[in-house]
């Protein structure tokens, strides 16, 4: 992945016009000689606006409205960005911060693994972008309420203040796994890296 040539992502079937700081921000994630998140935490960059870039809740990457359809493209950009303590989500170089709308969670949990069970139970989670991560302290589960319907989702933390919402084909597989836990009377969850997770 870091030896391949940043593209500008094809809209409608031609090169939309660049606004400035996206080639930028292309070029910054595919440095860095390897694969995986940069240390954006560690960068204090300079704020510079809104260039189009969205997460739907389907984990669809828009830019000025256009789906961006290479995966490859799709994970460099992932690997620069930063949830902040204001709540908004940034995709960061050590020069700019620009605006990412995200709808829901900017990824998804798409895959699961479970080995063991009960209280040695780990359960293994990939995403979207093929971050993996085993539930646990460094990578709490949640459940939260899903309005209107008053169901739950699940979402994982991958890094930082970003987390992964679980599809629900690995939620249907998450409710396969749950079980009382001890003293949590009708309540029922799951157990992940020595820790239970209630669901509701």
């Amino acid at each position: 992945m870091a030896n391949e040539k940043p593209q500008v992502p094809q809209m409608n079937g031609k090169t939309d016009a660049q606004p400035p700081g996206l080639e930028a921000l292309m070029r910054a994630a595919a440095e860095g000689g390897g694969q995986g998140a940069r240390p954006v935490d560690k960068w204090n960059p300079p704020y510079c606006g809104d260039i189009g870039m969205k997460i739907r809740r389907d984990g669809t990457w828009l830019y000025r409205g256009s789906p961006i359809g290479r995966i490859a493209l799709v994970k460099l950009f992932a690997s620069i960005l930063r949830k902040d303590d204001d709540g908004r989500t940034y995709l960061v170089t050590p020069a700019e911060k620009v605006d990412v709308e995200v709808e829901d969670a900017p990824f998804l949990a798409v895959e699961m693994a479970v080995e063991g069970e009960g209280r040695v139970r780990t359960i293994t989670l990939r995403t979207n972008v093929d971050d993996v991560v085993t539930v646990g302290p460094e990578h709490p589960l949640r459940f939260a309420s899903s309005a209107p319907d008053g169901g739950l989702k699940p979402y994982v933390l991958v890094r930082g203040r970003l987390e992964a919402l679980c599809t629900r084909a690995v939620y249907a597989e998450l409710v396969e796994i749950a079980e009382a836990g001890e003293g949590s009377g009708d309540a029922v969850g799951v157990w992940s890296g020595g820790t239970w997770w209630g669901m509701g």
